[in-house]
């Protein structure tokens, strides 16, 4: 901390405001962060984490329309705070995963300290989640128990794990504290002006005459792939009978994007990007999605576009997006290891997801076209 010279009058500004009078000073506080200040919600950073946080935004605005929500990020998930609705702005700061840190956290408390917030939500429950905005100074921080967070967070919430599903555990922090979960929440949103889909489509050479399907092969979990040799065979299909196909994804997924490509005979089109947004214009311009369970799978939904999600190893009531989707294609197979929600198969078979047949995603995609006024041939 000696490299760093503004950090403990930044430690010692941090602790006046959370310990000594802070019981007598709640309810001035509360007060204060209820009227008008900025909230800053500290959001999960993987993809589909990230779109579900949209939920917690509306959650908020319902409750305090005159409170501008702003959302923490990383540089990957930044691009999708423009097309979310009631955000503010973002607060764009990559932390490091693996490591404390604390130079970034000095940083970015500094940077948080100057949109003066009232009140921060942090969904992680790892101590490092909580450390700029307790560093900062902000005056209400609501977060679960978790990893001895007793002094960074004021608003302490008890009783995560008996919480079955994420979004409803990230919504409730949301809610004033001991209040019952709602039988529905907000479902996220991305919406993405029509006006920015033709000059994207121009820019990547891609036809505008034929029903689109993207394909979303990835997922950070490889027990959560469908086989990408299933995935080539559908595209395979797809395109001889007149249906454009996309494949989505990142930097990483350019190999699987590459290997559908050669699957189809060249007929696929790799539009896989270093930037999210392109996976977002992508997904809004298709009529059909095609994704693992992944967070491509949550940007699909939310952007409205039809939908269908592949589930393996994972409950689609768990994990699925808030959104309703087109179709859930799980194994016919009765398995009893299914759902075991792991990122790698522990009986190494991986049935839960090679036993899904091309034909069930094909048929679920033929059902759907045509109500979009739009053939493909049985």
């Amino acid at each position: 901390m000696a490299r760093y010279p503004g950090w403990p009058k930044l430690l010692n500004h941090a602790l006046a405001k959370s310990v000594g009078p802070q019981k007598q000073n709640w309810n001035r506080m509360t007060r204060r962060a209820e009227e008008s200040t900025p909230i800053l919600v500290v959001p999960y950073m993987w993809i589909g984490d990230f779109v579900r946080c949209h939920s917690v935004v509306q959650v908020l605005k319902a409750r305090w329309p005159r409170r501008p929500v702003d959302v923490l990020s990383a540089q990957l998930t930044a691009p999708l705070l423009d097309y979310m609705p009631d955000v503010r702005k973002g607060i764009v700061w990559d932390l490091p995963r693996k490591s404390l840190a604390l130079a970034s956290h000095y940083q970015l408390a500094q940077r948080l300290r100057d949109e003066e917030y009232g009140a921060a939500l942090v969904m992680p429950r790892t101590w490092k989640s909580a450390l700029a905005p307790f560093l900062a100074g902000i005056l209400q921080r609501t977060g679960y128990a978790g990893e001895a967070r007793f002094v960074l967070l004021n608003d302490l919430r008890w009783g995560e794990r008996k919480i079955e599903r994420m979004v409803d555990q990230c919504a409730a922090l949301a809610l004033p504290k001991s209040a019952p979960l709602p039988p529905a929440w907000p479902m996220p949103r991305l919406a993405v002006p029509a006006a920015e889909i033709p000059p994207w489509r121009s820019r990547r050479g891609l036809d505008g005459h034929l029903p689109v399907v993207a394909l979303a092969p990835g997922s950070m979990a490889v027990s959560r792939r469908w086989p990408i040799e299933k995935y080539g065979a559908l595209a395979r299909e797809l395109t001889s009978q007149g249906v454009a196909v996309w494949i989505l994804g990142g930097p990483n997924e350019k190999d699987l994007a590459s290997q559908i490509v050669a699957a189809s005979e060249g007929r696929a089109r790799d539009v896989t990007g270093n930037d999210l947004r392109e996976a977002v214009l992508a997904l809004a311009a298709a009529d059909v999605a095609v994704c693992n369970d992944s967070g491509l799978l949550h940007v699909a939904a939310a952007t409205g576009t039809h939908t269908i999600g592949i589930f393996g190893p994972t409950s689609a009531w768990h994990w699925a997006p808030l959104n309703p989707l087109a179709a859930v294609i799980q194994a016919d197979t009765q398995l009893p290891c299914r759902p075991c929600h792991q990122p790698t198969c522990r009986v190494d078979h991986h049935l839960c997801v090679r036993d899904i047949a091309v034909e069930q995603v094909k048929r679920a995609v033929a059902r759907i076209l045509p109500r979009l006024n739009l053939r493909i041939a049985n």
